[in-house]
């Protein structure tokens, strides 16, 4: 059975204990970011015990998206380019060449379910082959028709029923089994983002979905050991993590974000898409104060009539931010409610993403989801940029920090030798996964 048969991405190696390169893109409905860095082995961190490595960014960009929507290429060429252009400056900056990358999944409507598998025992005792087969077996049945697993984390394993074994191999039992938190994306929406780094001669190391490497870089062992939700609110979508035990337990996402209050407030204030996101970023707040309807600002008419502005309060504005946002978090409620977070009630929301940062999301969420919640800001790394320090640089900082969590998740040898393998050229390049998928 071949890669594709199996309907599995590109994973990425486990972290050598040697200091290492890597790439992060994040292709988002907003932007673009690319961050080159050197992994660097060090002594463990109190509070990021599960790290191995500190990361030294040497290279990064951030520009505009083209091409894409709520997380899914659109227009093919456009896309291209700017990632292109976004891999060029962070390349200039690192004095690098980059030839692989790891790669974001934020759209193709994120799903985790847990899996249980089961097989007899042959030999007695449970060897590593034991347990790629059974894992092996509840991927295939998670991966539905058109779906593709990006995560395949054994979060425990059974022997003849009995639950809780950490370590299987070399117990002796009739029956083994696995239970498994496997996250898939749609396969469509993953194979375009894959040929997008295909077509600029670059080769995709890994593909993560979003709000997993968000809760890398945003949670510290601590909250994913009690039990923590990553909600990462993009432009285009809104994805969701729950951790537990300091494992990815579940992961779901809707086509709901920031660029529909943007779009909302360009809609309700009569101006254009670029004034309705520059008064966004700067005047937008889900908080109205009694002083908000009497602040008077003035906005440019969309049109032809730019010349003659409307006089708009910021308690307008703050209304249609606030009925947009309130609508995503009651969303996040009820996809928190159907999952493992539901059994949590202590355990706290961790909000990232650009979405994130408008004026007021704590308090709001906090009343919504009736839990504690702070917003998430990329840890331990040493030496960011300030505008790199934010809630909207979770995903490529924590896709920096995922090669180091990759022994987690079971991979499949075969699969990835035929990766990398195939004749010189771009077809060399793109792996069978992608070339047999179209």
């Amino acid at each position: 059975m071949t890669g594709l048969d199996r309907n599995l991405t590109p994973k990425t190696r486990p972290m050598p204990k040697r200091t290492a390169m890597v790439a992060s893109l994040d292709i988002g409905s907003s932007k673009i970011a690319c961050m080159i860095a050197r992994l660097k082995p060090s002594p463990p961190n109190e509070a990021l015990r599960g790290r191995t490595h500190a990361v030294e960014l040497i290279g990064y960009s951030q520009i505009q998206s083209r091409g894409v929507k709520a997380g899914a290429v659109v227009d093919l060429a456009e896309c291209e380019k700017a990632v292109r252009h976004a891999v060029a400056l962070a390349e200039r900056m690192a004095k690098v060449r980059v030839e692989s990358v790891l790669l974001s999944v934020s759209g193709g409507r994120l799903h985790g379910q847990l899996v249980e598998a089961a097989a007899d025992i042959h030999g007695g005792s449970v060897t590593a082959d034991d347990i790629s087969r059974v894992t092996s077996a509840g991927m295939r049945h998670a991966a539905g028709a058109g779906r593709t697993v990006l995560h395949a984390l054994p979060v425990g394993y059974a022997l003849d029923g009995v639950k809780g074994i950490r370590d299987p191999r070399g117990m002796v039992a009739r029956q083994f089994g696995v239970d498994m938190n496997v996250v898939t994306s749609d396969a469509t929406v993953a194979k375009n983002l894959m040929l997008v780094v295909e077509r600029c001669h670059l080769n995709v190391e890994a593909m993560a979905s979003s709000p997993y490497v968000a809760g890398l870089s945003v949670l510290t062992d601590d909250e994913a050991d009690l039990g923590a939700a990553v909600v990462e609110m993009g432009a285009g979508s809104t994805t969701i993590a729950t951790y537990s035990g300091g494992r990815l337990v579940h992961a779901s996402g809707f086509a709901l974000g920031g660029q529909h209050i943007t779009m909302d407030l360009a809609r309700g204030i009569g101006a254009c898409i670029a004034d309705a996101e520059r008064i966004k970023t700067l005047y937008g707040t889900v908080l109205t104060g009694g002083s908000d309807s009497r602040e008077l600002m003035s906005v440019p008419t969309a049109g032809d009539d730019r010349d003659t502005p409307q006089i708009v309060s910021r308690a307008t504005i703050a209304n249609i931010v606030r009925h947009r946002a309130e609508e995503i978090f009651e969303m996040v409620r009820d996809r928190l409610a159907d999952s493992p977070f539901a059994a949590e009630p202590r355990a706290r929301v961790v909000l990232s993403g650009g979405a994130s940062q408008l004026t007021g999301t704590v308090e709001l969420a906090t009343r919504i989801l009736n839990r504690q919640v702070r917003i998430g800001r990329p840890l331990g790394f040493g030496r960011l940029p300030n505008e790199a320090k934010g809630a909207s640089f979770s995903v490529p900082t924590g896709l920096l920090v995922y090669p180091q969590y990759a022994h987690l998740e079971h991979v499949e040898p075969r699969r990835t030798r035929q990766l990398r393998t195939g004749t010189d050229g771009y077809f060399g390049k793109v792996g069978r996964w992608l070339r047999e998928g179209f």
